[in-house]
């Protein structure tokens, strides 16, 4: 009978009845999302994008808090005094032990600088996110286009960007790269700043129309070439690249159980 109604109701042109199914359900979301508020208030809880909830403790805000402190004392301390003793100016040889892929047995010692005295470039690698950080450390990352974690820029290694780099070191890795490494990572992760898009280089004709004209980079080669060896031409090919987005480090269980087959070659 009630459809019946409803639909002579809707004949005549009037509003057209709302089940008692219906209006019940209705009625119990609205109870259910009073009731979900209430829980935040009451238990200071705070829903994601998903629906899950967490909760977030007094201790947590406080803890940041005393780190922003901390980092603002240190921040004021270097742009005021420099890293005074923890920066050498002299180079640092240090020794390393690799084993052989094939034969555990066999090692070599290999010698390296440890620090960056002495060289033209560096790439630098974002090793921590935006919780508890300083709102002048996270300007001077932004100014370095490290806007996430794990983002990578290759960056000319001069005065002026030496006092940038310690004034955000807890923050960052940095260290001068092999002509290999910066080719694996132009070849593997490259891509280019196209009218603010991200563009990978897929292509050499892609390199060419955004740096032939400006400078004498035309292929893959000729930017890897510029970059490694610092040339007059560093900052166009650096601004052309976006900041390369890598992969976390893998786990101490992982690198030491993992990966058997391929040599534990990680990165």
């Amino acid at each position: 009978m009630s459809n019946d109604n409803n639909k002579k109701v809707a004949a005549k042109g009037g509003l057209q009845l709302v089940p008692q199914t219906v209006l019940k359900r209705r009625h119990d979301l609205d109870a259910m999302k009073a009731k979900r508020a209430a829980m935040i208030k009451i238990n200071n809880k705070v829903f994601s994008k998903k629906g899950k909830f967490y909760v977030k403790k007094p201790e947590s805000f406080l803890a940041q808090a005393k780190s922003r402190y901390n980092h603002e004392v240190r921040y004021k301390r270097v742009m005021k005094k420099g890293m005074m003793k923890r920066a050498s100016n002299k180079k640092v040889l240090s020794t390393k032990v690799v084993e052989d892929i094939v034969d555990d047995d066999v090692t070599t010692e290999i010698k390296y600088q440890s620090n960056s005295v002495g060289a033209d470039m560096v790439f630098v690698v974002r090793i921590r996110d935006s919780v508890g950080i300083s709102k002048k450390v996270k300007a001077v990352l932004w100014k370095m286009l490290l806007h996430d974690v794990y983002e990578g820029v290759f960056l000319e290694y001069t005065e002026q960007n030496r006092k940038l780099l310690h004034l955000v070191e807890p923050w960052v890795l940095y260290g001068p790269p092999s002509k290999e490494m910066v080719s694996d990572l132009i070849n593997r992760r490259g891509h280019g700043r196209i009218k603010k898009q991200r563009i990978p280089l897929s292509d050499n004709t892609i390199i060419e129309k955004a740096l032939g004209d400006k400078s004498s980079i035309i292929c893959v080669e000729d930017l890897v070439h510029e970059l490694h060896s610092a040339g007059p031409d560093f900052n166009k090919a650096a601004d052309f690249l976006w900041p390369f987005r890598l992969t976390a480090p893998k786990t101490r269980f992982q690198t030491q159980k993992l990966g058997d087959k391929e040599g534990r070659i990680y990165g």
